[in-house]
């Protein structure tokens, strides 16, 4: 016979509900969630008036959302939530490129170009060459890996968000390595940008003394049959926002070199190298993070 409820045994009176035909995964998932969300109740002696409080928020935040919008994927980024399950799905050894999240911006179909093109087509912001090698984990070059590249123009909107005012594929494009593995193509030095702060998120985030801005960065994803598929940035480095990202999505190897230089006309502009290190299919590390944090209970 199963318990009746009571504040000592919360957690295993809604537990013991789930029937055992419950998908394994499922009732492990749901029963950690049951466990967590009691504990946190517990040691901080939620209120009623709290309570309510958080469900009128995580109303709000529903409300809002819509087909260009989603609110609930911009909580869980400025919690650090939308980073951890990020960093959980992509493991990987050593030495190889950090994912960090992919963001709301990506359009699939970019124009494909020959290296060296100016996806810049709007003509404003400061003009930047950004290069590289693509290669594996011992160095070698990677012939044959696709480059996909995204970035927001000078006034720090994606052309998405401004499809009236920005051309289609402003700072779009899709690269192709040869057999030296190396990419070059201009662009414009990314600008900082806030994320959209008049929800309920900009609420959470002002009633936390927190501001809404990203580091400028440019987007990147590389794939490569037989390798494991990058999702990441590079950030351009001295930016302010670096060690406070809104959505926690720094990594200090993520963290690019811009510097001035004169290029062949003899116009000074910026310069970019990154270099991007892909793991083959298998090279995973071995780490399992859950019984670390079984450990720190």
């Amino acid at each position: 016979m199963k318990g009746y409820f009571s504040e000592s045994r919360s957690v295993e009176a809604v537990n013991e509900r789930m029937s055992e035909e419950t998908d394994p995964r499922l009732e492990e998932i749901m029963g950690k969630l049951v466990t967590h969300i009691h504990a946190f109740v517990k040691q901080v002696n939620l209120t009623e008036a709290e309570w309510m409080a958080g469900i009128e928020f995580l109303t709000r935040t529903g409300r809002i959302c819509s087909d260009e919008r989603q609110e609930f994927i911009l909580l869980s980024d400025t919690l650090g939530l939308s980073m951890l399950v990020d960093a959980i799905s992509n493991r990987r050894p050593d030495g190889a490129t950090e994912n960090t999240v992919f963001g709301p911006f990506h359009v699939k179909g970019a124009p494909e170009y020959e290296m060296g093109k100016n996806i810049s087509l709007d003509g404003k912001g400061e003009s930047c060459l950004f290069e590289g090698t693509i290669k594996d984990l011992q160095g070698a070059p990677i012939e044959g890996a696709e480059l996909d590249v995204w970035s927001d123009n000078a006034d720090g909107y994606y052309d998405v968000q401004q499809p009236d005012v920005q051309p289609k594929w402003n700072n779009r494009g899709r690269f192709i390595t040869g057999p030296d593995g190396c990419y070059s193509f201009r662009g414009i030095k990314p600008v900082s940008y806030p994320i959209p702060s008049d929800g309920p998120v900009g609420q959470m985030l002002t009633a936390l003394g927190r501001h809404p801005y990203r580091p400028a960065h440019m987007h990147l994803m590389v794939t490569r049959e037989g390798f494991q598929t990058i999702v990441s940035h590079s950030f351009v480095e001295g930016d302010p926002y670096l060690a406070d990202d809104t959505v926690f999505g720094v990594k200090q190897s993520l963290v690019a070199s811009f510097e001035r230089t004169p290029d062949a006309e003899g116009d000074t502009v910026w310069r970019s190298r990154f270099d991007i290190v892909m793991a083959r299919l298998g090279e995973d590390t071995n780490v399992d993070l859950r019984s670390a944090a079984a450990d720190e209970k």
